[in-house]
């Protein structure tokens, strides 16, 4: 046989077991010198490589969707952009210490993998390196890689558990997004920052540490992690990135350090579950619906110097105690239209002020109203009567009208 040659069909010999029924493909294995494409090749079941084989070029076998096992060489040193990208039936697969590059996403979508070892000359894990990897349940990162990159195992949704070494300074964006079975991760105390998306989606992650050496959460990190129920940000963080904690529905306790100055738009969005916040006065800014949505929530402690942006409390419906500390010297300024660029919210103030007589002459001067009706609040024509103030005051808010009053 030649260095390149195929068994196929009845080249197998009188001995080989014909299906018969012409429903199953016949196995194909090929031997592979270093210059040949299998690309799109659906019918390639096997591959040996020929001696002397030092790379993988890209594409080689990209979509060899029948391929099922693959053993690499000692003599390979690098795997190309795209080498297995698709072979959607490779369970298996050695990759031997000698290799020290692994290209772009050079197992993506290989949805049978099951597991992985990364050798240990390698430094990077590229983008997408191993994306859409369904069915990897465990991976093992060496000691020796500084950088796992942008959507490196992104949708790896049977992954339950991955142990970052310390040698890793960087995650990319969305590397572990959409990882749903990922319950548990340690952050190593190399990390300085956390990279947009990285954990993103990770619907089943109830714990993470992050470690003191972290400055930075980027935005996104965290969102739709519906199963984190507790975070301590360390101390050294100064900023939590736009939408970093959004969707986070079971988190309902968190601890803000004094270091941080600035939570960005939508960083606390959604979660649904937090019932009390304390924004040290280290803050000066609450971006664009920072805390929207906090359903739960019956305490927030601020500063009354914090700039708050629009939106930032709205529909926290359960708010009745954000004054405890007078930190906020009225429930008034605590409602107030700056804090929401809503109506319906911007309403209910406008309710409060109804019943506490501010414009009761409203009531009984038609014509008073209809000159009221030229006024506008942030843009909001009001105020309402008082006979309409308590259809549109939820009951969660009486207590907060007691108070007021």
């Amino acid at each position: 046989m030649s260095e390149f040659d195929i068994a196929h069909g009845d080249d197998y010999g009188d001995d080989y077991d014909d299906p018969g029924d012409g429903d199953s493909p016949l196995p194909k294995t090929a031997v592979y010198s270093g210059t040949e494409s299998f690309a799109g090749d659906r019918e390639l079941t096997e591959v040996t490589f020929a001696q002397g084989v030092t790379s993988i070029p890209s594409n080689t076998f990209q979509d060899c969707s029948s391929l099922t096992a693959i053993t690499i060489p000692d003599s390979v040193t690098k795997i190309g952009d795209e080498a297995f990208f698709g072979c959607s039936s490779l369970t298996a697969i050695t990759i031997p210490d000698s290799v020290t590059d692994i290209g772009v996403s050079a197992f993506s979508d290989c949805s049978s993998l099951t597991d992985i070892t990364i050798p240990d000359g390698v430094t990077e894990i590229s983008n997408d390196a191993f994306s859409g990897c369904s069915s990897l349940t465990a991976i093992t990162i060496p000691d020796c890689v500084t950088m796992i990159d942008e959507f490196a195992f992104w949708g790896c949704s049977s992954l339950t558990a991955i142990t970052i070494p310390d040698s890793v300074k960087t995650i990319g964006i969305c590397a572990f997004q959409d990882c749903t079975s990922l319950a548990a991760i340690t952050i190593p105390d190399s990390m300085t920052s956390i990279g947009e998306g990285a954990f993103m989606e990770c619907s089943s992650l109830a714990a993470i540490i992050i470690p003191d050496s972290v400055t930075t959460i980027g935005n996104h990190a965290f969102y739709g992690c519906c199963s984190l129920s507790a975070i301590t940000i360390p101390d050294f963080v100064t900023s939590i990135g736009g939408h970093a904690f959004e969707g986070c529905t079971s988190l309902t306790a968190i601890t803000i350090p004094d270091g941080v100055t600035t939570i960005l738009n939508g960083a606390f969005r959604g979660c649904s579950s937090l019932t009390a916040i304390t924004i040290p006065d280290s803050v000066t800014t609450l971006s664009h619906s920072a805390f929207y949505g906090c359903s739960a929530l019956t305490k927030l402690i601020l500063s009354p110097a914090v700039s708050i942006g629009p939106n930032c409390f709205l529909n926290c419906t359960a708010l009745i105690s954000a004054a405890a500390d007078q930190n906020i010297s009225t429930v008034e300024d605590l409602l107030h239209y700056r804090w929401h660029r809503n109506i319906a919210v911007i309403e209910r103030v406008n309710a409060l002020l109804c019943l506490k007589g501010s414009w009761d002459h409203v009531e009984n001067q038609p014509s008073g109203l209809d000159s009221l009706k030229q006024m506008k609040l942030d843009g909001v024509e009001a105020p309402l009567r008082a006979t309409e103030a308590r259809e549109k005051i939820p009951k969660v808010l009486w207590r907060v009208i007691l108070e007021y009053l």
